[in-house]
Parts: C-alpha cells; sequence; structure tokens
C-alpha cells in the first residue's frame, strides 16, 4: 500500500503540518520530533511526491530559463551555453529542475513571459539578454518573481544580475597587446548586442589614452552580427582599405575565428604581420589554428553565482511572504572570489560584475620589425 504524509502523521502522533515541516527542513520544529519523523519515513521507505511538495511549500523547484531578446544569443553561441551548463548544475545541487521558455511566438491576446511563468509557477527566473530587451522581460522583471540576469541589468525588487566587466576586458586585451609591443590596434565589434561591444571598444579605447597612444578609427569595423562569418567579412573590409594594424580585438571569439580565416586567405600571417586576440574562451579556441589569445570571463563562475543568487533571493521572497524579509543578497566580493577569471565586484546591491583574464596562447607577438 502506498504511504501518504497522512499515514507518516499518525504513525509519529504528530500532526500533517509538523510532518509537512519536517519535509521542507522548518526551524520551528524539534530536534526530537524531526528525527523521530525522518525515521519513519525511512524505515517506510515514504517519498513525498513533487506535487505533495509543492502543495506543501508552495512551491515548484522549477527554474524557468529565457532567451529574451530577438538578437541569436542561444544554444548556438558556445558562451552562453557554457554559462546555462554551470547554472544547471549549480541549481540542480540546490534541489531545482529547469524549464526552457521559447521566444519564437506570443499569443495575440497578450500571453509573456510573465504569464508563461505564474502558468507554470516558477520559483525564479534566468534570464539572457543583450541591448533589446523585450516588453515581455521588463515585465517579468516588474514583478514579484525573482529573476537574475546574465550580462543585463535587471531592476525589478526581486531581480539582480551577474555581468562581465567588458569595459574592464576591452582594457585587458588592449594592455596585452601593448605590452607585446603593438602601437597600431585595431577592433572589430557587433552592431548588434551593442552594449557588449560598446563597453569592450571603450575599454580598448580607454586603455590606449592611458598610454597616449592614438585610436586610428578606420581600424575600428563594425560587424553586421556576431558570428565567424560576420568576423570574416569585417576584416574582408579592413583587407580592402589597405595598411593594417599590426593586431586586431575582435570583441568575440567568434568574431576572431573568422577574421583569422580572412587574413590567411589574404596572405597575411597570423601572428607574424597581424596578431589576433578574442574574448569568452569557447572551447575552440585551443582547436584554430593558431590557437587564439582571448579573455577568459569566468563562466563557470557567472553560472554558479547566478544559481546561488538566484536561490537566495526565493529564499528571501519565501520568508517576505512569511512576515519576516531577509536582506537582499550581497554581491560576492573580490577578496572572496579571488583574483583574474571570477573574481567579482560588487557594483550595486544587485548587481556582480565578473572580471576577466587574459589566456595567452598562439595568435598574439610582438609586432613585425619596420622593414
Amino acid at each position: 500500500m502506498t504511504m501518504t504524509i497522512k499515514d507518516i502523521a499518525r504513525m509519529a502522533g504528530v500532526s500533517v503540518s509538523t510532518v509537512s515541516k519536517c519535509i521542507n527542513n522548518y526551524g520551528d520544529i524539534g530536534e526530537e520530533t524531526r528525527r523521530k519523523v525522518l525515521a519513519i519515513m525511512e524505515e517506510t521507505g515514504f517519498k513525498p511526491s513533487f506535487s505533495a511538495r509543492s502543495l506543501i511549500s508552495k512551491r515548484t523547484h522549477m527554474i524557468g530559463v529565457i532567451f529574451g531578446h530577438h538578437v541569436n544569443y542561444d544554444f548556438s553561441h558556445r558562451y552562453y551555453t557554457e554559462v546555462l551548463n554551470a547554472f544547471k548544475q549549480a541549481i540542480g545541487v540546490l534541489g531545482y529542475d529547469m524549464l526552457l521558455f521559447s521566444n519564437e511566438r506570443f499569443q495575440p491576446q497578450g500571453e509573456d513571459y510573465l504569464a508563461r511563468c505564474r502558468h507554470y509557477k516558477v520559483d525564479g527566473c534566468l534570464i539572457f539578454a543583450a541591448n533589446d530587451i523585450a516588453d515581455a522581460i521588463k515585465s517579468l522583471d516588474r514583478s514579484e518573481i525573482p529573476c537574475v540576469g546574465i550580462d543585463l541589468t535587471l531592476l525589478g525588487e526581486s531581480s539582480a544580475s551577474v555581468r562581465q566587466d567588458n569595459t574592464a576586458a576591452g582594457a585587458a586585451a588592449a594592455d596585452h597587446l601593448l605590452d607585446c609591443g603593438h602601437r597600431q590596434i585595431g577592433y572589430i565589434g557587433s552592431r548588434y548586442a551593442e552594449p557588449v561591444y560598446r563597453y569592450r571598444e571603450s575599454g580598448l579605447r580607454q586603455a590606449m589614452e592611458r598610454r597616449s597612444i592614438p585610436v586610428q578609427d578606420d581600424w575600428i569595423v563594425y560587424a553586421g552580427h556576431q558570428q565567424e562569418q560576420d568576423g570574416y567579412e569585417a576584416a574582408r573590409l579592413l583587407l580592402e582599405w589597405g595598411e593594417l594594424p599590426t593586431a586586431l580585438f575582435a570583441g568575440s571569439d567568434l568574431l576572431a575565428f573568422g577574421a583569422i580565416r580572412a587574413l590567411k586567405e589574404a596572405g597575411v600571417a597570423v601572428p607574424e604581420r597581424v596578431s589576433v586576440i578574442g574574448c569568452d574562451n569557447i572551447e575552440a579556441c585551443r582547436f584554430i589554428v593558431p590557437p587564439l589569445t582571448t579573455l577568459e570571463p569566468g563562466k563557470q563562475f557567472i553560472g554558479q553565482q547566478a544559481a546561488q543568487l538566484l536561490h537566495e533571493l526565493i529564499e528571501r521572497r519565501e520568508k517576505a511572504a512569511k512576515g519576516s524579509p531577509a536582506p537582499i543578497p550581497a554581491p560576492a566580493s573580490s577578496s572572496a572570489a579571488g583574483s583574474g577569471a571570477g573574481a567579482a565586484t560588487a557594483q550595486s546591491r544587485n548587481v556582480i560584475l565578473v572580471q576577466s583574464k587574459v589566456v595567452v596562447r598562439g595568435s598574439v607577438a610582438p609586432p613585425p620589425e619596420p622593414v
């Protein structure tokens, strides 16, 4: 016969609510009572069903995952795949499953992410987005549902963000090239996902200005999107314009891959004639020729921090519902996180900025000697 929570309560001589509190690890249960209930559950092999736990706790232990913009950032982009995988592992340990929401089509009657999240009763949301943040995301951010954004800033009372410090990443790329002796440095960005690429370009410019190195705007090129083909076409434009820089900073590894291909096809040796540095340190960087020097943003750390932060926001909401709101979780500090990729600094009460480090490989060398 299948055991129920009522059977466990009867055998332990306690109320059903006491058993439910033991199942959900509430703190207002005596230790002797807790041990007695858990011992009976173990002896009988009782396992509370998912639906029963949801009814008891008012939680589904389900996290919604949203790619909430029109830019093609999804499973085709290795950076987001690696961050999501780290998040999945960390949030799973905390007892949650994930539900992926499609943004391909909404119902004409106004259905949006918020309506879907309420329908499925998710406990919280992880949101990937770029500059083109739909109104549906803004509504979700303003709602009661805890949300954590990756590489975007959310402003809601129940929201927080984990972002790369993209300005610092651009400065780190420039500093590495400058330290190698380069003074003629170009940049390949993207017209889309504008904040990320704009901040990386800004960091490059700031680093060069600090060393009184002029930035030549003819060497700043904006690709249509951010795939290999876009980097290829951007580098082709540089080749058509004539004089090349001695080094290129590509705003993403995929753009760098395309640029290296275009340079090689034109007979321009990498890194002997033009050095190339990317950003994101996706897995493929180790396998192209030459292996790509790049910026590692701490993808594992970003995913783990997002999971922990979202869990804390969910716990805070639950405590607030019981009349004892907990403080907003504090972002990790740089001293706690260590240095280099994965180090974090608190920008505000709800933003964690994650620092990058240079991963040195074979695509960067000192500039060629003047002829």
